[in-house]
């Protein structure tokens, strides 16, 4: 199997499914000619023309919209938000009518609609094109969501994203586009949306992360090692639905929790996480659970976003308290 990036994997999704899927159409700003501004897109509109690659306005509540109306129309609409601060506008359409459509016409109308959207820090963005704000759209009845952490489970999920009856949102992690490479399949296959990844094995206690916050997990569980710290990490890679029973079962086993996501700590998806974990294997924990997060304030100019986001230092502190305690 070859070795591609996330970028090239998603690209790869893309492509075949266009070839074998002749209602999958594409929209969203530069997505055309230009191949998109991460280059997730780069030679579809060469291979498929205009009619299935479509350039957008700066609209994203049309690209939206317009993607809902396609949708339920009989195609099957891959709409592209060009970075996840650019979203909001998008929202009401959202939170208004793309996860309540199937039960507003009880079950006569289907909305089969991924909304693709690179989204995070770390790549010295300009400001609002680093925010994580995942946890309002895993808040929203009818709709999935889930965010890969590495090529493999890029391309298997878009697969199954698009291939799927009901809207996902598909989320991005800007920062591992190009971060490194792995030997993905060439043919088509899937990832289903659901089930969470063991990215390692350990004894002492559970890291639980998701998208680029999983590579700073192992990274940390790495470190640990020398320690003599045995540090297990969960990557929940579909944030809805939530892999529960994974979660569960790694806390029963080390007894100890700390979550690790990029967003703002206060109301941030880990907080549902330490629910999950309170209800399910509060007799396991020997320790008070922890959160590792960015801070309740805007994302700030990307010469401090180092200080803002969650760092090895951090966890590892996070991971200290939880063995002490």
């Amino acid at each position: 199997m070859p070795a591609i990036n996330m970028a090239t994997a998603l690209n790869q999704a893309l492509g075949q499914m266009m070839n074998t899927e002749p209602r999958l159409v594409i929209l969203g700003e530069d997505v055309g000619q230009n191949g998109g501004v991460f280059r997730v897109t780069a030679g579809l509109w060469e291979t498929y023309g205009a009619e299935r690659v479509m350039d957008t306005p700066l609209a994203e509540s049309a690209i939206v919209g317009s993607a809902i109306g396609m949708a339920i129309g009989g195609l099957r609409p891959v709409a592209e938000i060009q970075f996840m601060g650019f979203l909001y506008p998008a929202l009401n359409q959202i939170f208004s009518h793309l996860g309540r459509l199937g039960q507003r016409s009880r079950g006569k109308f289907r909305v089969p609609l991924v909304v693709r959207i690179p989204y995070g820090g770390g790549i010295r963005a300009p400001e609002q094109h680093a925010d994580s704000a995942e946890a309002p759209l895993v808040h929203t009845a009818g709709i999935k969501v889930v965010v890969p952490s590495t090529p493999y489970d890029a391309k298997g999920l878009l697969v199954a994203a698009i291939e799927d009856p009901d809207p996902v949102i598909f989320l991005e992690p800007i920062r591992l586009y190009r971060l490194g490479r792995a030997e993905v399949p060439a043919d088509l296959y899937r990832v289903r949306i659901g089930p969470a990844r063991l990215a390692r094995t350990g004894s002492d206690v559970s890291l639980i992360s998701w998208g680029a916050m999983t590579h700073l997990a192992l990274q940390t569980a790495e470190a640990m090692a020398g320690d003599g710290v045995s540090v297990e990490v969960v990557d929940l890679r579909s944030l809805k639905p939530m892999d529960e029973a994974m979660i569960a079962e790694s806390v029963r086993k080390t007894g100890r929790a700390v979550v690790v996501h990029e967003a703002p700590r206060t109301a941030g998806l880990g907080g549902e996480v330490v629910s999950v974990i309170q209800e399910h294997a509060f007799w396991w924990l020997k320790a008070p659970i922890r959160r590792v997060a960015a801070y309740d304030v805007p994302y700030p100019p990307y010469a401090w976003e180092d200080v803002y986001l969650p760092t090895p230092s951090r966890v590892m502190r996070a991971i200290r308290q939880v063995l002490q305690d």
